[in-house]
């Protein structure tokens, strides 16, 4: 399974600088409003040294990391929703994303134009909010149209329950909090699904700093919230694997931009990892929700695998790679046997049985 994360922000605050560096591809970064226009989107492999360790313990002759999809549109500015700058349609552009990541400017250089005139991360950040507040305000209240028109004042239980959970979207938008501020349950999440909203998405708030960055700024959801320097990350990611490296622990930095976001994103959608083993001889990295029991982990397979569902064979990828060998964990003992109601947990390798 791999996911997609939207990366949006003002013009100019580095937006398609950190789509370059993540995904090392060429794209427009001009200094100069809506550089890019068409939306740049581009896969990465997720980093992942337990997977190369599971593969050369258990001679795969093959490995699969996950992957993850950024897609990055152009600068909002104030009005957008009303079609200013290059206008809502945009935002179209990331409404199937599972997050979104929202890069902040804070740092000042003369070079590099604000299209505000003037730092102020916070202010930014509202400004972005509001626009997503107001598109999705917009499609709420078409959809409650929609349906009304429909109905003409009649209508079923299931009809009634969905106009009540747009209507309650609707009053938290037009108190310009975002939707996920309304305490949806999964029941009415679930009714408004296909909606896409993006005030509904997780958020990653990036605060983009240079060297001499000093400016600190509240932001309510701690979880999402990281800081990065767009532009060293985007001069390192010129490098070759082993120089970057070198080049960042002379910089006292202990991960890199690619690893932070990806921390970050996996901790706001409550992800894990778990790998598939004795498949085809491929070793995979498999990216499931927290909670996700075994079956449906299965499912993310092959569908087959979980229709058919026997038991997992699972062992911990840290004890697999502690004994060194697939055989020497069978004969400890290692290797458990689990059932339909068993919870996966983050590092399972694993093994479905299931009958075809």
């Amino acid at each position: 399974m791999s996911f997609s994360i939207g990366i949006i922000g003002l013009p100019n605050v580095g937006k398609s600088t950190l789509f370059q560096a993540l995904t090392k591809k060429q794209v427009d970064a001009q200094n100069y409003p809506f550089c890019t226009i068409d939306p740049n989107v581009g896969t990465v492999k997720v980093p992942d040294k337990k997977l190369d360790k599971l593969a050369s313990v258990l001679q795969a002759t093959k490995k699969i990391p996950t992957v993850i999809e950024f897609v990055d549109i152009a600068g909002l500015v104030k009005g957008a929703s009303q079609g200013e700058g290059l206008g809502n349609k945009f935002l179209s552009n990331i409404r199937e994303v599972d997050a979104i990541c929202q890069v902040v400017r804070d740092f000042e250089d003369n070079n590099i134009i604000h299209i505000h005139n003037k730092i102020n991360p916070q202010n930014d950040i509202q400004t972005i909010n509001m626009e997503l507040i107001l598109s999705d305000l917009e499609i709420i209240l078409n959809k409650i149209k929609k349906i009304e028109k429909q109905i003409k004042g009649k209508s079923d239980k299931i009809t009634e329950k969905k106009i009540a959970v747009l209507k309650k979207i609707e009053k938290c938008l037009q108190t310009e909090k975002l939707a996920r501020e309304a305490n949806l349950d999964i029941e009415e999440k679930k009714i408004i699904k296909d909606l896409n909203l993006l005030t509904l998405k997780p958020m990653i708030y990036l605060r983009n700093i240079n060297e001499k960055s000093e400016t600190k700024f509240e932001i309510k959801e701690k979880l999402g919230a990281i800081e990065m320097n767009i532009k060293m990350e985007a001069e390192l990611a010129e490098l070759n694997d082993e120089d970057a490296k070198e080049y960042r622990k002379t910089l006292g930095l202990q991960e890199s931009g690619l690893d932070k976001l990806i921390i970050a994103s996996y901790k706001i959608l409550n992800l894990i990892t778990f790998y598939s083993a004795s498949f085809k001889n491929i070793n995979q990295a498999w990216t499931i929700k927290k909670g996700t029991k075994a079956p449906q982990a299965a499912g993310v397979i092959h569908s087959d695998f979980e229709k058919g569902f026997i038991r997992a064979e699972i062992i911990n990828i840290n004890k697999l790679i502690e004994f060194g060998s697939e055989i020497i964990a069978k004969e400890k003992g290692a290797i458990r046997a689990e059932g339909k109601n068993y919870i996966m947990q983050e590092g399972d390798v694993c093994n479905f049985l299931f009958n075809k």
